[in-house]
């Protein structure tokens, strides 16, 4: 870890008692973040927000929406798909045009909290990273943050590896205590890109969080780090659509994230599975996870989750769907598996919970 930069910011996503605080415009206190050394040039963001000089640098020109659109051959009411880049500040508007996904425009975040990796709990004040996805209900027009998005925290994934949190959103304004704050007039434009998708038929705007731009050489860089089997995981997403153009299917297999690329545009309204995918042909085939595995895994996961965590399903009745990677864990003849935060067998989750 470098140099730690200490900042005092207005309190953005409060969070107590699990639902947001509304607060005054003017904030009445502050908190304290400490930033390691990713993107310390947020200090710089918010320096200038305070000081009124706005737009910040690398902002598109945000009266000119219509033209914009139109010189990049785009439609209001397009289907939306959004990549934030936390390391990189950096947050990516693409609009379907045909049969792929075009870039609209990247815009600076102007604040996030935390440093690089998942948000783990409730009040850590840390920015989530994984794949989300925000729905009409998900659109916020009142209260603190009039025009911002809900990003869902925590999704299937999250909820499997007993993550806590509540009301992470995209909202506006330049300070952030777990949310990506965007500025208002930047956040204006964001959500009316996506009431326009939703209310054009899109279900569900796809959000992408990742740690830094998921190239092989930032991995290897970050390669002795504690989160990098779960970033090789959202590199799997960032790779499809890399490749294709197209939002990714995601699937939580066993508390681990499947990514099947898409191949066909209408695909964009598929949202997180609980399932995991049909078994793959050839030597790293899915064996089947045995039936008291599972009962056993749910049983230690609700002994360690608060009642409202977990619902009550009886396994008998739920059955388990997931599977185990067979080949080089079953080379000594033991089938056995290790989660992306390197837990055993014994702590095995599997995907069937928290249906929604």
């Amino acid at each position: 870890m470098g140099a730690l930069h200490h900042i005092v910011l207005p309190l953005g996503c409060l969070l107590v008692g699990g639902a947001m605080a509304a607060l005054d415009p003017a904030p009445a206190r502050a908190v304290t973040i400490e930033l390691g050394d990713v993107a310390p040039d947020r200090i710089e963001r918010q320096r200038a927000f305070t000081e009124g000089t706005l737009p910040l640098a690398g902002t598109p020109d945000l009266a000119r929406l219509d033209e914009r659109l139109e010189h990049k051959g785009l439609k209001l009411g397009a289907p939306l798909f959004i990549r934030i880049f936390k390391a990189e500040s950096e947050f990516e508007v693409w609009l379907r045009q045909g049969e792929r996904f075009v870039l609209l425009d990247s815009y600076p975040i102007c604040h996030w909290s935390g440093t690089i990796g998942p948000k783990l709990s409730e009040g850590d004040m840390q920015t989530p990273e994984g794949f989300y996805t925000v729905g009409l209900r998900q659109l916020h027009h009142s209260g603190r943050w009039p025009r911002s998005l809900n990003l869902g925290y925590p999704n299937r994934y999250d909820r499997a590896l007993l993550r806590t949190g509540s009301y992470i959103l995209l909202h506006g304004g330049c300070s952030s205590s777990g949310c990506f704050a965007m500025t208002d007039p930047v956040m204006d434009e964001i959500y009316k890109l996506a009431r326009a998708a939703l209310r054009a038929g899109q279900r569900q705007v796809h959000v992408h969080v990742f740690p830094f731009r998921m190239t092989e050489a930032n991995l290897a860089a970050h390669a002795e780090g504690p989160w990098i089997e779960f970033w090789r995981e959202l590199k799997q997403g960032y790779d499809a659509f890399e490749a294709t153009g197209l939002p990714p299917r995601i699937n939580v297999c066993q508390r681990r994230y499947v990514v099947e690329p898409s191949r066909a545009p209408d695909l964009v309204n598929h949202g997180i599975a609980a399932d995991c995918p049909a078994p793959p042909d050839g030597p790293q085939a899915w064996s089947p996870l045995p039936a008291s595995f599972a009962a056993s895994a749910i049983g230690q996961m609700r002994e360690k989750a608060d009642p409202g965590q977990v619902r009550d399903q009886d396994a008998q009745r739920q059955p388990a769907r997931g599977f185990v990677a067979a080949g080089a864990h079953q080379a000594s003849g033991r089938r056995h598996v290790t989660t992306s935060n390197g837990e055993r067998p014994e702590r095995y989750g599997v995907a069937t919970l928290n249906r929604d």
